[in-house]
């Protein structure tokens, strides 16, 4: 399967909004690591829109009833520098996530 066909280019108003400021010189480390946390949220909402469910009961004020609840454990895997930048809007979305690592080392 060629790269291509695997690649998902948002094309939501905001993320490219966001997308251009980061980009800009002008903007401060600050400002970046926040556009950075923020365009993470909104691809991790994008991201999400397929993860599989289960009935979960809830109790409601007025009855018990059933609800949807995320069927398997959410693990994060940042790939060090750029990605640690992203984990915390993932974290927005997902509190209950974890952060795995893994450790590589280059053999020369």
């Amino acid at each position: 399967m060629p790269i291509g066909d695997r690649v998902f280019a948002s094309k939501h108003p905001l993320i490219q909004h966001k997308l251009t400021l980061l980009r800009s010189v002008d903007t401060e480390p600050k400002k970046f690591r926040e556009l950075i946390r923020e365009i993470s949220t909104l691809l991790g909402y994008e991201a999400t829109c397929d993860l599989a469910l289960e009935d979960a009961p809830v109790t409601t004020p007025l009855a018990v009833t059933t609800g949807r609840k995320l069927a398997e454990k959410i693990g994060l895997v940042p790939i060090l520098r750029s990605g640690l930048g992203m984990v915390d809007g993932i974290w927005e979305l997902m509190p209950g996530a974890e952060v795995w690592h893994i450790g590589l080392y280059r053999d020369h």
